[in-house]
């Protein structure tokens, strides 16, 4: 997983409320036996023609929108199934973190756990930065999970996200890896455990 620490790139807007899961990764992209090309995946339906050219009225084919580093969604972003296809998806497509006023639970937990960084806004925050960055010429970011600020223009917004995540997400480590740092402490607990209950530890049968 790769880390994030200070990135800047551009925002691209995607208001509507309620996108489900269906339609940041369609079910025909769930075929595969392992995840490479899901970023073609990624609002298929909203990103492409029937003839599968891409589509001028979407965001993200635009001219000073294309290859978008982080999102600004409408609320209840990734609702709907649980399938982590589509945050693989979006990591793919280059999107580092997505920004709105709520997310659905397990999407937040499967962006946290393949690199992407959700972040949380009040509306009047939300509102400021979806004014001030409404315009190609000037939706460049930087969001800085470090210092946790969002800086654009001559603006700054703090927000706030959890030190689980906030720790996972600056290591650019999984969370195996986030639990084995602490796998001195687990091998410690596990003998005290078994010595205390001794009768749950299994028995080794015999060798052939």
């Amino acid at each position: 997983m790769e880390a994030f620490n200070n990135i800047t790139g551009r925002i691209a807007p995607l208001p509507a409320a309620n996108i489900d899961t269906d339609v940041i990764m369609p079910k025909q992209f769930l075929k595969g036996i392992d995840r490479q090309g899901l970023d073609r995946g990624v609002f298929f339906d909203l990103r492409f023609l029937a003839d599968g050219t891409p589509n001028p009225a979407f965001i993200l084919n635009q001219p000073g929108w294309q290859q978008a580093t982080f999102l600004l969604v409408g609320a209840n972003f990734g609702c709907g199934s649980s399938r982590e296809h589509a945050v693989w998806g979006l990591n793919q497509l280059g999107i580092r973190a997505i920004i709105g006023t709520s997310f659905a639970g397990i999407f937040d937990d499967n962006c946290q756990r393949n690199g992407v960084l959700t972040l949380t806004l009040s509306e009047e925050d939300y509102q400021q930065l979806s004014a001030a960055t409404a315009d190609a010429a000037h939706n460049q970011i930087t969001v800085s999970l470090e210092q946790q600020t969002i800086r654009f223009g001559q603006h700054t917004l703090p927000f706030h996200v959890s030190a689980l995540k906030r720790e996972m997400l600056l290591g650019g480590g999984s969370a195996v890896d986030w639990t084995l740092q602490y796998e001195s402490d687990i091998s410690q607990f596990e003998v005290q455990h078994f010595a205390q209950r001794p009768w749950l530890q299994r028995v080794k049968g015999p060798t052939a």
